[in-house]
Formats: C-alpha cells, structure tokens, sequence
C-alpha cells in the first residue's frame, strides 16, 4: 500500500478532510518503497526493503495548533486520528506565527519518477555490491559502501480545496575503500533520479584508485593553499557542508533579525548586493531534468525557478509565509536542489592548469565557528594530494581548515564541468588562499 497513486492518495485525504471538525485542517499522505544494501569489510552485512506510508494530520483552532500522525488506515484510526490532532489543538496555547491553510496552488508539472529506479530488484543491488567489492579485493583493498534506491511519493490536502501529488524516483550511493594496511583511503558518491545513468563499477574504481595513490601521505606545512574541491568536498551529501551552509543560511528573517551572514549593517539584508566573484550563479530548478524536485513544499506553496546568487549578487532569500506576509514580501521556500553554474573544464583539466596546488576529495566533520561571517571548521579526508606543475605529485596528510564559503568564493579562480552531489548539480573549483590551520593524523 506504501505507493499511492494520485486517486488513490486523494481518496484517502478526502475522508481525512471529511472527518475534521476544526476551524482548518491540513492533511499530508507520504509513502514509498525502500530498498539498500549495505557492505563492509569486502562482505555483505545487512540489505533489505522497507515499506513505509505515513498520515500526518495538523488541525487548527483560530491560533491554536495540534499535530497528529498514524500508519493505519481504516476510517476508525483516521477518524480517531483527526480527533486526536483537535485534541491537542484544544490544549495548545495560541501560536502568534500560525498561518491559515493555503487556497488551491498551480504547480509546475515535474517528471520525477524513472521506471528504470523503479524497477531495481535484489540482484541489481548485489551486483551493485559485487561491482565494489571484486576489484577491492583483487587490489588488496577494503570496500565499505552502501546503495539505496526510493520510489516515493508525498500528497497532500486541506479544506480550502488544495491538493497536490508529486512521485519520485532515487538513488544514492557512496562507498570508502581503505587499503590493508590503513594507510590509503579513497571515497566516491553518486546520485541520480533515473539509475540507467549510473555505473557502479566505475564509481567504485574511482575510490580504490584514490586509496592506491594516497597511501603513505607526506605531512606539509599548514597554510594557505591554491585548492581544487571536487564537488563531493563542496556540498555533502551527508555532513554540514560548505557550500550547503552558505545556502542553508540564506533565510530572510534571520537575516532580517541581524542573525546571520546576509544581515545588512543598519538593518535589512544583503538582497541586491555582491557578495562572491560576480562568475558564481546558484538558482534552483525544480524542473531540471538532471535534479528534478518536488514542486511544492510541506506547506504547499509553489516552487518555482528562482536565481539565489547570480553574477556574484543576492537575488533571493528563503522568506516562511508568516515572515513574508510582515514584511509585505513574497513567501519563497527553500529550493528541492540547486544548481551552481561551472564551466566546460573537468576535474583533470583544472589540475592542468595549477602550478602548484591541493586536491582535495572530500570535506567532513564541518562545524560552525561564526554564524555572522560564515567561518567554517572540519577536516579534510579520503584523498588529498600535492599538485605540482600540472600534475598530483604526492599524497598528503589530512589537514583542519578554517574557512569561509564567501572568502572561498571571492577567491575563485577556476569553475569546472557540474556534476550531481545529492540533488544538486555543483562544479569542482579552484581557489586560491584556502587557509589549512592544521595537521590530522586521519587518513
């Protein structure tokens, strides 16, 4: 039952919608199939499928808001759900910021769901684990990596009318492979929303020819550095990342309230002014066909295309409706995946170019130091390697950073060719000034 058609889920909310006796109602259907498969140590430990379909029911009294949530679904335990959310909505004191149900929406039509995921069995996922763990094997390396792939779906309606459907099909996979005697680790990650693109074997050659090439690591002096950042070291699909914090923190009202990097001196936010090297585009798509995303939110307000950061300058921040609606603006939500614009260069062609220089793989353990400037702290991992003349030299030992993403991108010196990282599409860069603070022992 985890996967509801469009009727099918529309039915369902409509005896939710029927049963409420509150002032307003907003009812949320999200459901899907799960599959994974998990190995290490070169050996399958865990693989399975989950099964999933939650109803989620938030009933309102004028200011007062109660919450309810079930996985039954005869109309005795949805009825005796919508009772349960009033009945907290009773008890609640009255929330300031609590804001009506929307009326009906348009919504961009958004293809989402590839039956080529859809269709991913058991065997698919081994032969996914197979592809990583012979060729580790056969190099003396240790595989430990992890495949999941997810048809979903998510619905949801109210009283005034609203209804929205949106299905989904991805996959992620990462997987570190770490050479015998520890002294080597490489790591790679891929994403997609329609599997026929992804090549396992591939991926996984990647990883164990980083951990091959960084063993035995040099230590060099900390400092400041000329740094390519592959994509997976910009934005995460797991840690903080830095990239992913600068958008995070592109909330209006904490800026507005003069909590955060885009606060304006003197009150306001930084909307309209330079902040990063006028070649950094970031927007958000929900209609690109290499990120597709849901066209609305939890609340059900539209996503629409919309510049973030175009030719170095704020264009948009993220505005929550209550927020919107006190500043006489438009209530904008956060995007599904973003886009940073690159260029036609590959990872190669960027070490090419750099005379003298670190790659680096991947960034983890990333932790805020000041939220007003956006200095970042974490350490570097799973591959980082001195570049000299055009070509990577030697490993190094992993370093500690302390870094900004907006000194990062005033420092940009080269964008190369995007690649997906989660449901984003981000180049590997080139900066210059990367500040190293420390040695970590780490590999």
């Amino acid at each position: 039952m985890a996967l509801l058609s469009k009727s099918d889920a529309e039915a369902i909310l409509k005896k939710v919608i029927a049963f409420s006796k509150a002032d307003d109602i907003d009812a949320t259907l999200n459901g899907g199939l799960e599959g994974n498969i998990r190995y290490a140590r070169n050996s399958v430990s865990t693989s399975g499928l989950q099964d999933t379909l939650t109803l989620a029911v938030q009933s309102r009294f004028g200011k007062k808001v109660g919450s309810a949530s079930i996985n039954e679904f005869d109309e005795a335990s949805i009825e005796k759900c919508v009772r349960r959310s009033e009945e907290l909505a009773q008890l609640a004191p009255d929330n300031p910021e609590t804001m009506p149900s929307l009326e009906p929406q348009t919504y961009l039509d958004v293809k989402g769901a590839f039956e080529s995921t859809e269709k991913i069995a058991p065997d698919f996922r081994a032969k996914v684990a197979e592809d990583s763990i012979v060729p580790a094997a056969a190099k003396k390396v240790v595989a430990a990596g992890f495949f999941n792939d997810t048809t979903g779906f998510q619905a949801l309606m109210n009283k005034k009318g609203l209804y929205a459907y949106y299905k989904s099909t991805t996959m992620e996979f990462s997987v570190t492979m770490r050479t015998e005697d520890g002294t080597g680790s490489g790591y790679a990650v891929r994403s997609y929303s329609d599997v026929s693109k992804f090549d396992s074997a591939k991926a996984s050659q990647v990883a164990i020819d980083k951990a091959l090439q960084s063993r035995d690591a040099k230590a060099i002096e900390p400092g400041k550095y000329t740094v390519i950042l592959e994509p997976a070291a910009l934005l995460s699909t797991v840690d903080a990342s830095l990239l992913g914090a600068m958008i995070f923190a592109m909330d209006a009202r904490q800026a507005d309230e003069g909590r955060s990097f885009f606060a304006k001196k003197g009150g306001g936010n930084k909307i309209g002014e330079q902040i990063v090297d006028e070649r950094v585009n970031i927007y958000a798509d929900p209609q690109h066909p290499e990120i597709p995303s849901s066209p609305f939110v939890g609340d059900g307000r539209a996503r629409e295309k919309m510049m973030l950061v175009e030719k170095g300058v704020v264009k948009n921040l993220f505005y929550s409706r209550y927020w919107a609606e006190k500043q006489g603006k438009k209530a904008i939500p956060p995007p599904g995946g973003v886009v940073m614009q690159g260029g036609d260069a590959s990872l190669d062609d960027l070490i090419k170019d750099t005379k003298r220089g670190i790659l680096v793989t991947r960034l983890w353990y990333i932790r805020p130091v000041d939220p007003q400037t956006l200095l970042y702290t974490g350490l570097t991992r799973d591959g980082t390697f001195f570049i000299e003349n055009g070509k990577i030299k030697h490993p190094v030992k992993n370093f500690r950073f302390n870094e900004s993403p907006i000194i990062m991108l005033n420092n940009l010196e080269a964008l190369g060719n995007p690649e997906r990282i989660g449901n984003n599409l981000i180049p590997p860069i080139r900066v210059r000034d990367f500040t190293f603070t420390s040695l970590s022992d780490a590999v």
